[in-house]
């Protein structure tokens, strides 16, 4: 089961969602769950489901919001809104905005 998103459901969502979560792990051992969300929700998923948690922490790289960034922009259903200089910038600018990696 693979659920993802989880940070961005509302507190009491996502603690009948960690306790059912709990409960088919409990009557269903071999049961095997994903879950991906931001690092602040980390204290209640490992409360929640105690030992069965195995936590990995990923972080993108600079190079990895670029090719997104760039990716996103050549989606861009208004393509003659933006010109190159702003594109660039965008490219540039965003990627600083984040913390050392």
């Amino acid at each position: 089961m693979c659920l993802d998103a989880l940070d961005e459901c509302t507190a009491d969502y996502r603690t009948k969602l960690l306790d059912s979560l709990r409960r088919i792990l409990r009557k269903s051992p071999t049961t095997r769950i994903s879950l991906a969300g931001r690092l602040h929700i980390k204290d209640e998923v490992e409360k929640y489901l105690a030992e069965k948690v195995v936590a990995v922490s990923v972080t993108p790289t600079k190079d990895d919001i670029v090719r997104f960034l760039r990716a996103r922009l050549e989606e861009d259903t208004t393509p003659d809104a933006m010109d190159k200089v702003l594109e660039e910038d965008i490219i540039k600018t965003i990627p600083e905005t984040f913390p050392e990696m």
